[in-house]
């Protein structure tokens, strides 16, 4: 089993302080483990939301509205967390970069579980949980939801950049772009199995039961307890990285030759990196763009569109979403490996790409009617994501420095995320019931478009080293041409 030794002690630095003694390697196999694990409960917990959204949420939390007014309320709700994010990115972030990878990323798995058990446990806008409150408690039910929404982004905010950030600090050399792909798997897990929990419940208790309204589709909230303690009790076991422990000597070596507190210690991350390397936010947040329209489209938008405009059974849209959820995590870990070796501006590029035609084809493809039709549309647009998905997990810790790349990487990824998961669910309901679906397909592919010339703005980034020790305060990155 290949392990990262502890790093060999320097003569010039000061003793690590609040790191494993030299003696405990660190597994590689359990860095993976402890990255894909977490992702997976935070993106398991954060699809079963949207899936919640498209199919009972309208009901529960929005009674009193019609069907399109329900379906609009339900997915702003989803559209939340990704406005959320951000935040979490640079709060998590300023944490990541003061105080660690590992740490920081117990919180977020925390902060996301508790949120998601709460929304299990949320009595409906008319009815009740488990015999409490059976009359609803009203308003407060949406106002309630959005609050424990925003909780699930602002974790997801500063979940992902520290869990890529864990494999890639780890990486061997020439293998970064493979051992980032291990988080970049945990949606394709958690997509399977929240469509499976949903699945399980339907077939349980009838698809338009009203047990399954009454708390039938709690269950898979309820259940993400569980999978939480599993993760905590992996990513405890996992040492902080390499890298940060590099960057945390130098600190104390400063320090100690100043008399006082290291002269380029950021006092808020975030700041630095706007400074620093704002236009690689930008341009990543950019690049980022399409990908985040399709996991949008793929994960939560079209479950609603099968089941309310194709009529189609949930049943059947649920199985389709585990088949899709297999293709995607197979072109996720083949885009990945593929990055290493032909680097990943021109994978990322080779998907923006082809998601542009794709959204033209995509709804008029829907609009043929029928199962196979709609697996076709869902299964192309997580394949099409997936190829984007892989390489990210790399390409974004690579354009940060050490001393701000949790805040960096995640800046750029959830400023995507505003894009492309929070802009298309509050316009693309209104465009099916007004001017027509194929006006989804058009934003879709302007946001390829737009990400199609950011990620040539991109120089590329595998051959970079990512230690500290290559890195000098003054210096800036020249990694956006």
């Amino acid at each position: 089993m290949t392990t990262i030794p502890a790093d060999p002690p320097r003569a010039d630095l000061p003793p690590e302080p609040h790191t494993p003694p030299a003696s405990k390697p660190t597994s590689l196999r359990r860095v993976a483990a402890a990255s894909s694990i977490g992702t997976t409960i935070e993106f398991y917990d954060f699809f079963i939301y949207g899936t919640a959204a498209a199919l009972v949420f309208p009901t529960v939390f929005f009674p009193a509205a019609d069907e399109v007014t329900g379906t609009i309320a339900s997915f702003a709700t989803f559209a939340v967390a990704f406005f959320a994010r951000p935040v979490g990115a640079m709060l998590f972030g300023h944490f990541g970069d003061r105080i660690g990878r590992k740490r920081t990323l117990v919180w977020t798995l925390l902060i996301m579980g508790l949120a998601t058990v709460a929304i299990g446990l949320l009595p409906g806008y008319e009815s009740g949980v488990f015999g409490f409150a059976e009359s609803g408690i009203g308003i407060a039910a949406p106002i309630a939801l959005v609050v424990l929404r925003f909780l699930q982004g602002f974790a997801v905010g500063g979940e992902w950049a520290g869990a890529t950030l864990l494999t890639a600090e780890y990486a061997p050399a020439g293998k970064r772009g493979l051992y980032a792909m291990f988080p970049q798997l945990g949606p394709a897990f958690a997509f399977f199995l929240s469509s499976l929990t949903f699945l399980i419940a339907s077939l349980t208790l009838g698809e338009t039961s009203s047990a399954f309204l009454d708390y039938g589709w709690r269950i898979p909230f309820i259940l993400s307890f569980a999978l939480v303690a599993v993760g905590l009790w992996v990513r405890l076991a996992v040492a902080e990285t390499p890298v940060f422990r590099d960057v945390q000597r130098r600190k104390a070596l400063e320090a100690a030759a100043s008399d006082g507190p290291a002269s380029n210690e950021p006092a808020l991350p975030f700041l630095d990196a706007f400074r620093h390397q704002w236009k690689e936010i930008l341009i990543a947040g950019g690049a980022l763009a399409s990908l985040f329209s399709l996991f949008y489209m793929g994960t939560a938008f079209l479950t609603n569109y099968g089941t309310k405009s194709l009529d189609l059974s949930r049943t059947f849209v649920l199985s389709a979403g585990m088949i899709a959820a297999i293709v995607f995590g197979l072109s996720t870990a083949a885009s990945a490996m593929w990055s290493d070796r032909v680097g990943r501006r021109r994978v990322i590029l080779t998907s923006c790409a082809i998601a542009v035609p794709w959204a033209l084809v995509l709804f008029p493809i829907l609009e043929i009617g029928g199962g196979f039709a709609f697996v076709i549309g869902l299964i192309g647009t997580l394949l099409i994501f997936g190829i984007a998905y892989g390489p990210a997990g790399a390409l974004l810790p690579e354009l940060f420095e050490a001393r701000y790349r949790y805040t960096g990487a995640g800046m750029g990824y959830n400023l995507a995320g505003i894009f492309g998961g929070a802009i298309p669910p509050l316009i693309a309901a209104p465009l099916i019931a007004g001017p027509g679906a194929i006006w989804v397909g058009v934003l879709l592919a302007g946001l390829s478009a737009l990400s199609v010339v950011c990620t040539i703005l991109i120089v590329e980034t595998k051959d970079k080293a990512m230690r500290a020790a290559t890195e000098s305060p003054e210096e800036e990155p020249a990694l956006v041409g």
